[in-house]
């Protein structure tokens, strides 16, 4: 089973009452049970060579191999969802969801590709007009519910549910009170996950120092944990406060490995202008936008800090 994809998080604009961001980063599980893929487990070379590309993260060339497996396998469900993340991976949303939606057809007994599923309709949104964006979030909702009662321990699935229900206002399925059921469930299935989604709530409430206290605990147990060392600068800079903590944990994130991206040099910006320094801002936004030249935050503030 390969090692699940993590990708930057993706921010959803749907609309002015809702802006929502997939966790800390989007993790798509794109570990291939491939033993499960009758294809696969008939050819053993290509089963190696599409692990290979999916370790290698060479989205394009898997895509190609499995685009020949689903028409030679039409029946197999992992193949689909597998295709489906290709294009996840790529960016390519509005054509990851009908195969998604087909891999959920062949078996809507999986969460995973539920998961998956909600992933697409909610990023799909923000390419959409304001009514079908609305349309979308709500499918986005509902896929990830779904995925929910198909697994109650899916912990991936109760997070992105939390992620909805702490943006979305309450007639699209939202709100802070069902933000937090899902904190307390998944405080159950793992309290150190459970903690950081419960700072992440925290956060949202402008609850800093509990936030920052829940990030310490996750922090002494695991001090390598890049979503929490992330969101502690991240709470730093949107804060203001604990600027030299926050800064040395987003710098203790860059030696980790994927943790030098575009949001880590975002936040560093962030944390040295609020430090007055505006030389090291203007660099680290310099390292957001060659990271990702098109990140519009990244584009933004490295605008900003030239003009000021």
């Amino acid at each position: 089973m390969l090692r699940p994809l993590l990708l930057p998080a993706l921010s959803l604009s749907i609309g002015p009452a809702l802006s929502l961001s997939l966790g800390p980063a989007l993790s798509l599980s794109i570990g291939l049970a491939l033993a499960a893929l009758p294809a696969f487990a008939a050819d053993t070379a290509l089963r190696d060579q599409i692990a290979g590309l999916f370790k290698e993260r060479q989205w394009a060339e898997a895509q190609v191999l499995l685009e020949k497996v689903t028409t030679q396998e039409p029946n197999n469900a992992e193949a689909w969802n597998s295709l489906g993340q290709t294009f996840l991976a790529r960016g390519d949303y509005d054509k990851a969801i009908p195969v998604l939606e087909k891999a959920t057809q062949l078996d809507p007994g999986k969460s995973e590709y539920f998961l998956q599923l909600g992933n697409a309709y909610g990023v799909a949104a923000t390419k959409a007009g304001l009514l079908a964006k609305m349309g979308f979030a709500k499918k986005c909702k509902a896929a990830f519910d779904q995925a929910v009662v198909l697994d109650p321990s899916n912990i991936n699935a109760r997070w992105s549910v939390m992620e909805y229900c702490r943006q979305a206002p309450g007639f699209m399925g939202g709100g802070m009170d069902g933000a937090y059921v899902q904190a307390e469930a998944i405080k159950k299935l793992d309290p150190r996950r459970g903690r950081a989604a419960y700072a992440s709530l925290y956060v949202a409430d402008k609850k800093y120092p509990e936030a920052f206290a829940l990030y310490d605990e996750v922090l002494r147990e695991k001090a390598d944990d890049m979503d929490a060392l992330y969101n502690l600068g991240r709470l730093a800079a949107l804060s203001g406060d604990q600027l030299d903590r926050g800064l040395a944990a987003l710098r203790t994130l860059l030696t980790l490995p994927g943790g030098n991206n575009v949001r880590t040099q975002l936040r560093i910006g962030n944390i040295l202008e609020k430090k007055g320094d505006k030389p090291g801002a203007k660099s680290a936004y310099e390292a957001a936008v060659a990271l990702d030249p098109k990140f519009p935050q990244a584009l933004e503030a490295l605008r900003k800090i030239k003009e000021g």
